[in-house]
Parts: C-alpha cells; sequence; structure tokens
C-alpha cells in the first residue's frame, strides 16, 4: 500500500456480466453478499507439465477477504484426496457456514457428507453458471494469468513450490484487490513516507513494493 489512487473504473469497465435471468442473478448476489464473511469457494484447475502431464490443484478461498486459505497438489485427484484437502481447509476455521462448489464428479456422495460433517452447508452451483462461484473462478484465472502462464512446469513438487511462493509471499501479503478497497487480503498499512524499495517474487515475475525509512 503506497498511497496511490487508482480509478474503479478503470477496471470495472472491463468486467464481463454474468449469465443468467436478472432475478437469479440479484437473488444470488443477495446471498453472497449477505454471507460473505462465512463463505469459502472452492474448485478445481489443472496446469500441464512440461511433457503435457496433467496436474490437478485444489484451491479454497474466503469471500470476505479474498484470501486463498488453502491449496494442494496432485496427479491423482479422487474423492478421498478432496475430503483431505477439505479438512485441511477447514482445521483451524470456527466461522464457515456455506462451501460453494460446482458439480465436479469428485465430489463425492462421501465428500457432501463430510461437508455436512463440519456442520456447514453444502452450496453447490448449477450446471453451466460458473459465475455462481465467481471469487474461486476468478482466482482461478488470476493464478494461470499472474503466475502459471508464465512458467514452465516440470512435476508436482516444482508446481507446488511456485504456487507455494505465489500464494504466501504475494498473493495473500500483497497483492491488492478493488474489492478491498485497494487493500490486500491479508490486512496492508499505508505507507506514506519512506524510499520505496521492491522485493522480487518468483525470479522477479513479480514485486513486492514498500517503503522504508
Amino acid at each position: 500500500m503506497l498511497d496511490f489512487n487508482v480509478c474503479d473504473n478503470t477496471v470495472a469497465k472491463y468486467m464481463k456480466k454474468p449469465k443468467g435471468t436478472p432475478d437469479q442473478r440479484q437473488r444470488w448476489k443477495s446471498f453472497l453478499r449477505n454471507h460473505s464473511p462465512q463463505i469459502i469457494g472452492i474448485d478445481f484447475l489443472v496446469v500441464r507439465t512440461i511433457l503435457f502431464k496433467a496436474i490437478y490443484v485444489y484451491v479454497a478461498i474466503s469471500h470476505d477477504r479474498r484470501k486463498i486459505l488453502h491449496f494442494g497438489v496432485t496427479s491423482k485427484p479422487s474423492s478421498q484426496w478432496a475430503i483431505q484437502q477439505l479438512r485441511e481447509t477447514l482445521a483451524f476455521d470456527g466461522t464457515t457456514k456455506y462451501i460453494i462448489r460446482d458439480n465436479d464428479q469428485i465430489y463425492s456422495e462421501e465428500f457432501k457428507a463430510c461437508i455436512k460433517n463440519f456442520g456447514l452447508k453444502d452450496t453447490p452451483t448449477t450446471p453451466g453458471n460458473p459465475w455462481q462461484n465467481p471469487i474461486c473462478e476468478r482466482v482461478n484465472g488470476t493464478l494461470r494469468r499472474d503466475c502459471l502462464n508464465h512458467m514452465i512446469i516440470f512435476n508436482e513438487k516444482h508446481l507446488y513450490n511456485i504456487l507455494d511462493e505465489y500464494v504466501n509471499e504475494y498473493y495473500n501479503p500483497s497483492r491488492t484487490h478493488m474489492s478491498l478497497g485497494k487493500d490486500a487480503p491479508e490486512h496492508r498499512e499505508v505507507q506514506a513516507e519512506g524510499k520505496i524499495v521492491s522485493k522480487p517474487i518468483l525470479g522477479g515475475l513479480h514485486h513486492i513494493y514498500s517503503r522504508v525509512a
């Protein structure tokens, strides 16, 4: 946070409009807005290695702060693996009430039962409407545009290390969001004085800017 102002319209005019009837969109948007601090969105994205092997990434994100709470990497996704990722997502959480997900086959009946066993409300999106899980769908695109599209992935460990650095050193503590008043998921104080210095992330793909006395 370097005390610079950016016009909201600069970003907003490029955002795509969601599909669906106005009433349907309004009801769902009201649900997301009213329960934002209690919602976690989960989803998967596929990443290809240099040899075109598919690696699957599980992502869980909080709706109120846009913080990536947990991610997992595997080349052999299964319902049991997905359940373990859910457990790790919720291990230290006491505020979540709703899990938003799509209708992928990996979300088995056992997975759905696990959500209920945590005392949560399973909230699947309707088929063909990814806009109903907007925060997670958007962060998946961010992971590709900001990080993965610029990397050649060798294997699962390599992918995990890249995501770990991006998420825990850049996205959560430093990447600003218009919806957070240009704050980061992990709150940053505004620094109005001092020399601006930069710290490279992922070999200089991104930089964290801060002020020092």
